[in-house]
């Protein structure tokens, strides 16, 4: 059986992002995980302040985020993401998206970083 996957203690940036998205190569993202709960905060490039709950069950993850940008706008979504080990150990997501607080949606890909 192989490890189980975790996000905790991991840091994550954006690497692609379709064009209704805010998050870039700028945005890091650094996560705690217990459990299946999932937990992050981010910042960077157009994102001054952002925070993501959700769940993730060791392949996909299902989760929340809010956050304020450079402009002082707010907004919400949704996303969930195939979530897979790369083969220098480092975790990527390959995310669908979708603003709850404006329109628009896309798809989106993390990857964890050296920091």
């Amino acid at each position: 059986m192989s490890e189980e996957l975790s996000f905790d203690g991991r840091t994550l940036a954006g690497v692609a992002n379709d064009e209704d998205g805010e998050v870039g190569a700028d945005t890091v993202f650094h996560f705690e995980q217990t459990g299946e709960r999932l937990y992050a905060h981010y910042s960077g490039g157009d994102i001054v302040d952002g925070h993501l709950v959700g769940t993730f069950d060791g392949k996909r993850w299902d989760i929340r985020y809010a956050q304020i940008n450079t402009d002082n706008e707010t907004a919400t979504g949704h996303s969930v993401g195939d979530v897979e080990l790369l083969d220098d150990g480092r975790l990527r997501v390959e995310d669908e998206w979708e603003w709850e607080s404006k329109p628009g949606s896309g798809e989106s890909v993390h990857e964890e970083i050296d920091r």
